[in-house]
């Protein structure tokens, strides 16, 4: 199941480990025995903590953010201003957004882009929980995919849904490097994306 480890429950934690991104085997192993090497409670928080994570988090019925409720924070918060969507492919994306302290509106995870050879049509994404939430008032729409074929795709069909609709449908600027993921790029550069975001 987990490879070929004989029962070595090392090779089986390494084996896991080397399955997350950007997790080699040498790092797997180096994290296998940082955790063997610590104390024990440590090891079994962080394996109840996984193995009850699919539980314990459900996407916003608003937005498709990743929380504890229902409806996350940022949807709940009076302080945002409603009539400003910023639309990504994934939850990390938005954390990278935020952490630019840049965008006071709210957001619309698409958990995915277009990608025919993937087998992700225009009809996997949820496109219309954004339709009715901009038919609800939006009046800008900021589309902040990727810089790469899937997310210049996906940016413009969304474009090309809302264009009907008749809001403001911008994109993010190119300072992020191209196929670069917004997950990876600095605040500064992702706060000058937004700023210098162009319609659609």
């Amino acid at each position: 199941m987990h490879g070929d480890d004989g029962g070595d429950p090392i090779a089986e934690l390494v084996s896991l480990l080397a399955r997350l991104p950007s997790v080699g085997e040498r790092t797997a192993t180096r994290l296998a025995f940082h955790v063997l090497g610590g104390d024990p409670s440590y090891a079994q928080a962080l394996g109840a903590s996984l193995g009850s994570i699919h539980e314990r988090v459900v996407r916003c019925e608003r937005c498709g953010n990743y929380g504890a409720e229902r409806v996350c924070p940022i949807c709940l918060d009076p302080r945002r201003d409603e009539a400003l969507i910023c639309v990504v492919a994934r939850v990390p994306d938005l954390v990278a957004i935020e952490r630019s302290a840049t965008f006071r509106g709210r957001y619309h995870v698409l958990h995915g882009l277009l990608a025919p050879l993937d087998g992700i049509a225009p009809e996997d994404l949820p496109l219309d929980g954004l339709v009715e939430r901009v038919r609800e008032g939006v009046k800008e729409v900021i589309v902040a995919t990727p810089l790469s074929v899937e997310g210049e795709a996906t940016a413009l069909y969304i474009a090309e849904v809302l264009q009907p609709l008749e809001v403001s449908c911008s994109r993010i600027a190119s300072g992020v490097p191209h196929g670069g993921e917004l997950e990876f790029t600095d605040q500064v550069t992702l706060g000058r994306a937004l700023e210098g975001r162009k319609l659609l």
